[in-house]
């Protein structure tokens, strides 16, 4: 297959600075692997009256997962799902960072050293975890203050109950280091309104606690400042319904409202551009639009698509698109083909020079391959989604979860 690739020796001209994520993750994430952590340590446990808090607690790397924290959560949630003793379950991080995802530079390494098994073993990890906490029949709380990226969005976004709060960052930036938006990903943007999913997924974009409430990411809101109360009275409560939990996080919820910069308020526009059937339409109407109004926020969206990796952006349209008319298990399955496509460099190199660029040696531009979406064809982005060969053994899910707990 390779062989009908054209060897593409171009790269990209000009990048401009890879601004927020490069601020909060790269420095943290460099030295991911160079301290020796106690998993228990990373992953903390609290006892509540009727209830268990998790904690995430890898602060110099905000919080960025590992797949030994994703086997000690899994053991934890399977372990409380019958308890009687729990009724419900808080998942929050130390520090700035709810959850920046998964540590990408540990699976750089890995993948450098040879170690693709111990890779695909993080993947199935959580991929797993997000289809158990998706089908969990006991409340669950996600406190999203801070930073709230990839693969920690996947942890939060399918459980029951998100709070949001102005110290939350949210994005899906994976298509920015050759990935694409994973960890359920595909289902839960393909179901914002209009065509956000796209633009968050392809641009890897913020989104604020604010905006993350009023687009459906976050059931719940409240001011940092309310956060300790809010945990103190959790500790107290006791609520095996789900209704009982809705009912106390209400009471401590407030109403938010976006700022006027928000993209929340461009929807027309948003809508208008990004749901085009290709990626290629979805630039040349961005570029119609800025060239017609001078509008930054046009501007700055093109600047974003093109410093991204083509082929990352059509495999990631592709999977968002497909993803609206899937279940959430489909869509797990499918994003863990194309995920062993990526970390496997058969295709493309693009996942490996995305973090070394970006997040390890920090020289800028990565170099794309290809280079530009006009050179990325059709059957190399078929052959992400192909599946996989019959040696190879597919993502196993908890399927029977449900009928497993009274």
């Amino acid at each position: 297959m390779q062989q009908s690739f054209k060897v593409l020796k171009s790269a990209l001209s000009k990048t401009t600075p890879f601004s927020f994520l490069r601020r909060t993750l790269s420095s943290s994430l460099n030295n991911a692997t160079n301290s020796c952590e106690d998993l228990e340590n990373s992953v903390l446990v609290e006892r509540g009256t009727n209830s268990r808090v998790v904690i995430l607690n890898r602060t110099h790397v905000l919080n960025a997962l590992t797949s030994p924290m994703g086997h000690r959560l899994t053991k934890l949630y399977e372990s409380w799902a019958n308890d009687p003793l729990v009724d419900f379950i808080v998942l929050k991080g130390n520090g700035r960072a709810f959850c920046a995802g998964g540590d990408v530079v540990r699976l750089y390494r890995l993948i450098n050293e040879g170690k693709i098994e111990e890779c695909k073993d993080c993947f199935r990890t959580f991929y797993s975890f997000v289809f158990l906490l998706s089908t969990y029949l006991k409340p669950h709380v996600a406190i999203l203050d801070g930073i709230t990226m990839g693969g920690g969005a996947g942890i939060s976004v399918h459980g029951s109950f998100r709070i949001a709060t102005d110290k939350t960052v949210f994005a899906t930036p994976e298509v920015l280091i050759g990935l694409h938006p994973d960890a359920g990903a595909s289902y839960y943007l393909s179901r914002l309104p209009g065509c956000l999913g796209e633009y968050l997924g392809l641009t890897g974009d913020t989104l604020s606690g604010e905006e993350m409430l009023a687009c459906g990411l976050a059931t719940h809101y409240s001011p940092n400042a309310s956060v300790p109360l809010i945990e103190e009275q959790l500790g107290k409560l006791a609520a095996k319904d789900f209704s009982v939990m809705e009912t106390f996080l209400t009471r401590f919820g407030q109403t938010a409202n976006p700022s006027e910069r928000s993209v929340l308020h461009r929807m027309n526009t948003l809508n208008k551009c990004f749901g085009h059937a290709t990626v290629e339409e979805i630039v040349d109407s961005l570029e119609s639009e800025a060239a017609r109004t001078k509008d930054d926020w046009c501007i700055s969206t093109v600047r974003k698509l093109r410093e991204a990796p083509p082929l990352s952006l059509k495999v990631s349209l592709r999977s968002i698109r497909e993803g609206r008319f899937r279940t959430l298990e489909q869509c797990l399955d499918r994003e863990y083909r194309v995920t062993l496509r990526a970390i496997s460099r058969q295709i493309s190199n693009d996942f490996c020079e995305g973090v070394r660029a970006r997040l390890v040696d920090k020289c800028f531009p990565p170099k794309w391959y290809p280079p530009c979406l006009e050179q990325v064809p059709e059957d190399m982005v078929d052959a992400y989604f192909a599946l996989p060969d019959a040696y190879e053994p597919g993502l196993e899910l908890p399927s029977k979860l449900r009928e497993a707990f009274p």
